[in-house]
């Protein structure tokens, strides 16, 4: 569906998974026992620690003949070690960089839509998506060694939703083969390809053998700058809008516009109790101080927040009334929102829901500071210069897109 939400679909088996801990070893369970295809993108690729295992079985996995194709973001891969690039290479690993960023990096305007969104397809029959990059729990490429892990989410799933997250893989991919053939001026070869993907037989995925019934319901939300530009938004708009009791969120980079403002003021005033994990350390200056200023009004509504403190939050999670719940890559702040390329699978499930719900009032209850109204009318005044800055810069940033947000 192109512009609205796409309905959920039962028939699905769902796993949630915390951190690469838990991420990684399922993904190079499944890429070990891979036969036709693997597909993989990512923000980060870091090939530090554990991140280099998923490196070594996707390179198992094309040296056995499986079809590996990965697409990683230029601004959050950066320069991949060349040593690391030629080693895949070798074995037969296609890669490419989605958008690199030039010389003139971020000052070029076009260089703000980054690739955000964490998939990965296998045989075209399971798939993974959540927040977590291809990066170890305990580094960070900024800061370094990190005392505590990162707080973050994936989702291994099973079902129709697949299918979904190949076709816009694939779509993606066939879309950087097309520029770079161009700007290598081969445009005959290009289009007569791209005449040909277009029409290919699908290949059939093997059966999804698992135990029980898939009974679950989701569906797969993607934003992109064409035709499905607010749809993770519409959705956590349309949960939170129909919450009836708890709205849980927690979120790396939170600096809602004013429809998202308006619909948690609102929620809380109705009774609903609606508590926000939000990043407690300083990540990055533009999208720590830009949140802040909004923090008065959710306070005075009766909007609980807690600042995670033991490490960096990196989760874009939810859960409404102990059975919705959305994990996926998309901050609620404006370059996701509007910019970057995202990937939310929302789920309607009790169990699933529960099992999120509970790990997130853990971290709330036990690895939290409670921010109270007081304190935060009483910051400094250096603080409140700052976050003024840095809404500033966000503006700018916004206004260069020709978006408006805040």
């Amino acid at each position: 569906m192109a512009h609205g939400i796409p309905p959920l679909r039962s028939g699905h088996h769902l796993q949630l998974l915390e951190g690469s801990v838990e991420l990684f070893p399922a993904m190079v369970t499944a890429i070990d026992a891979a036969l036709r295809e693997v597909r993989l993108e990512t923000y980060i690729f870091d090939f530090n620690e554990s991140g280099a295992e998923v490196a070594y079985a996707l390179e198992r996995a094309a040296r056995r003949g499986v079809a590996v194709q990965v697409v990683v973001d230029g601004l959050g891969s950066g320069d991949l070690p060349p040593a690391q690039l030629q080693r895949l290479e070798m074995a037969g690993v296609q890669w490419h960089v989605y958008s690199p960023t030039g010389t003139l990096g971020l000052l070029w305007p076009g260089q703000w839509r980054r690739l955000h969104r964490k998939l990965c397809v296998v045989d075209g029959a399971v798939g993974f998506c959540g927040g977590i990059n291809i990066l170890d729990d305990f580094h960070d490429p900024n800061h370094g060694a990190l005392e505590a892990p990162r707080l973050d989410f994936a989702v291994r799933v099973t079902g129709p939703l697949v299918a979904r997250m190949q076709e816009t893989m694939e779509r993606l991919w066939r879309r950087i083969e097309a520029v770079r053939r161009l700007r290598s001026a081969h445009l005959r070869g290009t289009l007569t390809s791209l005449r040909a993907s277009g029409t290919r037989a699908a290949v059939p995925a093997p059966p999804v053998l698992s135990h029980g019934l898939p009974r679950a319901k989701a569906a797969l939300l993607l934003r992109d700058n064409l035709r499905n530009r607010a749809v993770i938004e519409r959705a956590y708009l349309r949960a939170i809008g129909r919450a009836h009791r708890e709205v849980i969120i927690a979120n790396a980079y939170f600096v809602p516009g004013a429809r998202m403002r308006r619909a948690l003021v609102n929620a809380a005033r109705r009774g609903v109790h609606v508590r926000l994990l939000l990043q407690g350390r300083y990540e990055y200056f533009m999208q720590y101080y830009a949140s802040r200023p909004v923090f008065g009004a959710l306070l005075r509504a009766g909007v609980e927040i807690t600042e995670y403190e033991p490490s960096f939050l990196h989760a874009k999670v939810a859960v409404v009334d102990g059975h919705w719940a959305t994990v996926g890559s998309s901050n609620l702040d404006p370059l996701s929102l509007l910019l970057a390329r995202e990937a939310n699978v929302i789920v309607e499930d009790r169990a699933f829901a529960h099992r999120l719900r509970q790990r997130l009032l853990h971290a709330v209850q036990h690895e939290g500071r409670r921010m109270e109204a007081a304190a935060y009318d009483n910051r400094s005044r250096a603080t409140r210069a700052k976050e003024w800055v840095a809404l500033v810069l966000m503006r700018l940033a916004l206004l260069v897109q020709g978006k408006k947000y805040l």
